[in-house]
């Protein structure tokens, strides 16, 4: 498989246009060429533009000049790792794009700090092609553009909450917040009132019905009161009901 050799993965052709029949690009992070070389067909198959990378650097070349809509990402690269592969990318200033983690059984601490990076799904190898397109499917589905036109802002006293602009405004300046920490107080601040547990959380937010430890929504939780209430033991906003889970009071 010489064909998935490191050189023509920087070849400079990244900036062609998109073919009008793709459904969206692909970029397959792996350094292993028969996983790459499976993952890309089968993604191909399903009607999409994929290119293949070996490491670290070979992806953010692409990712800066062919501009993926997703990226299917192994935490084990040669060089650079993948979860600073995935920070670079979330830190390039231009378009989000989405970022599948492929990780082995044993590596679960890894797969929490993926996630608390701003993952959007991941899974385990060894898996099924057919599975993983399916899960490339329903990424993209969630992070497409809204039809319907922006969401508007939600406000809540000296809180408010752009999820068009992705920005949170709290008594006039604007709070930086990770990814998942806006899509958790932006998913909580949509429906106040209503308590969530954290398997709920991590279905509704992470996505991952699936996902045994929980501790992740704790810790997101207590960042994101750290960042918008005056006093993060006694948040106004984001509440604990003790046994159950959290919920957003207006």
């Amino acid at each position: 498989m010489a064909h998935l050799a490191l050189a023509p993965m920087l070849a400079v052709d990244d900036d062609q246009p998109m073919n009008d029949h793709s459904r969206g690009r692909i970029l397959v992070v792996d350094d292993e060429p028969t996983i790459a070389e499976i993952v890309s067909r089968y993604i191909e198959r399903a009607g999409y533009e994929t290119r293949v990378a070996a490491d670290g650097h070979a992806a953010l070349a692409h990712a800066s000049t062919w501009h993926p809509d997703l990226v299917v990402l192994d935490l084990m690269l040669p060089g650079i790792d993948g979860l600073e592969v995935m920070r670079l990318l979330r830190e390039n200033g231009g378009p989000r794009v989405a970022v599948i983690l492929l990780t082995a059984k044993g590596e679960q601490s890894d797969r929490i700090d993926g996630l608390r990076l701003g993952a959007d799904d991941y899974v385990v190898k060894p898996f099924s092609p057919a599975e993983l397109v399916a899960r490339v499917e329903a990424v993209l589905r969630r992070t497409e553009p809204d039809e319907d036109g922006p969401e508007p802002v939600l406000r809540f006293g000296e809180l408010q909450i752009d999820p068009a602009g992705r920005r949170v405004i709290v008594e006039g300046e604007e709070v930086v917040l990770t990814q998942r920490e806006f899509d958790l107080l932006a998913f909580l601040a949509r429906h106040p009132g209503q308590v969530f547990t954290r398997d709920q959380l991590m279905e509704q937010v992470w996505r991952f019905s699936f996902y045994s430890d929980t501790s992740t929504v704790t810790v997101h939780i207590r960042r994101l009161r750290a960042k918008i209430e005056r006093e993060p033991a006694q948040p106004r906003f984001v509440e604990t009901v003790w046994g159950v889970g959290y919920r957003f009071r207006a």
